[in-house]
């Protein structure tokens, strides 16, 4: 609009400097006098610039600010839509950290159909993700119950350092003391430090790498029957486990009794006792006691229906 004005100015018979001079304080109706008097085709000429060029420049900053406008309160109105659905959520997992860590562990659970909520420093890690996200610092108590620790089933703590992993640990242990806390253990000296800080399992995973590629260099059929079972989300056969609780019909009752196995075709591998023991391949008359783990193995109908014997109002 400057150039078109000066050009214009210039037909008129105005000097370069006194045409852009001219256009200038006319667009941005400063109001000073004319550089030299116009003739009744340069008072027109000037009246259409300063209707086009004030429209212009005031339709370009109308663009500009509602722009600018529009952009934040999109963002505001997203960040408000994100905190009404974690507030809703029950039962989900909050995954610390989106590293290699974080997106093995949501991919997983996203297989299983669980809910995620995904916690990270760094805004463009969380960017474009479908789970719902929470940017800060966790280790900040308040990015937790952002994240909706009260009502979380459990938190894993996949951050980068050992540091800022028993940090978590400590202060999602002292929100929720019945929290189920994995985390994320770079070495085994560090291992013994998150237990004591409150995790219910510290994990290395290049430990368990290490381990698994042995164990497929030594017994790859074993090794693969278990990886495919516990990983593959594309196989109707997996091991789960289920608690027998006080109100449960199977208590006090021998597991040949129940005959568990030939009701619902699930196959109890193994039975943890309420002390902690395992025990592998369970005999008949192996009984069931209050807060006893079964693991099993079998299709998804299969096991949920042994879900139903163990526990029939689930």
């Amino acid at each position: 609009m400057i150039v078109a004005g000066t050009v214009g100015y210039v037909i008129l018979g105005f000097g370069f400097v006194d045409a852009l001079y001219q256009t200038v304080t006319t667009i941005t109706t400063v109001g000073f006098r004319e550089v030299r008097p116009l003739s009744t085709v340069g008072e027109f000429f000037t009246i259409a610039l300063i209707l086009v060029g004030v429209g212009t420049a005031l339709y370009t900053f109308g663009v500009l600010l509602e722009a600018l406008i529009e952009g934040h309160l999109r963002q505001q109105l997203g960040r408000w839509r994100m905190e009404r659905r974690i507030g809703r959520m029950t039962g989900h997992f909050i995954i610390c950290g989106w590293g290699r860590v974080g997106q093995a562990s949501v991919l997983y659970l996203n297989a299983l159909g669980k809910q995620v909520v995904v916690v990270d420093r760094d805004p463009d890690r969380l960017q474009g993700l479908n789970h719902p996200t929470v940017l800060g610092d966790v280790t900040d108590d308040s990015i937790l119950q952002a994240a909706g620790i009260e009502h979380a089933h459990a938190l894993i703590a996949a951050l980068n350092t050992d540091a800022d992993n028993v940090y978590v640990t400590l202060s999602s242990r002292a929100l929720r003391p019945d929290l189920v806390i994995i985390a994320r253990a770079r070495t085994e000296d560090s291992r013994s430090k998150l237990l004591r800080a409150g995790a219910n399992r510290a994990v290395n995973p290049q430990l368990i790498g290490g381990r698994r590629m042995a164990a497929f260099a030594l017994q790859p059929h074993v090794a693969e029957f278990l990886d495919v079972v516990m990983h593959d989300e594309t196989l109707d056969y997996r091991i789960e486990e289920m608690k027998i609780t006080s109100a449960s019909p199977l208590v006090g009752r021998r597991l040949a009794d129940t005959a568990l196995g030939l009701t619902t075709g699930a196959l109890v591998l193994a039975i943890r006792t309420a002390s902690g023991q395992f025990i592998a391949n369970p005999a008949p008359d192996t009984r069931l006691d209050p807060d006893t783990i079964l693991i099993a193995l079998g299709t998804s109908a299969q096991l949920d229906s042994l879900g139903r014997h163990v526990d029939p109002v689930r």
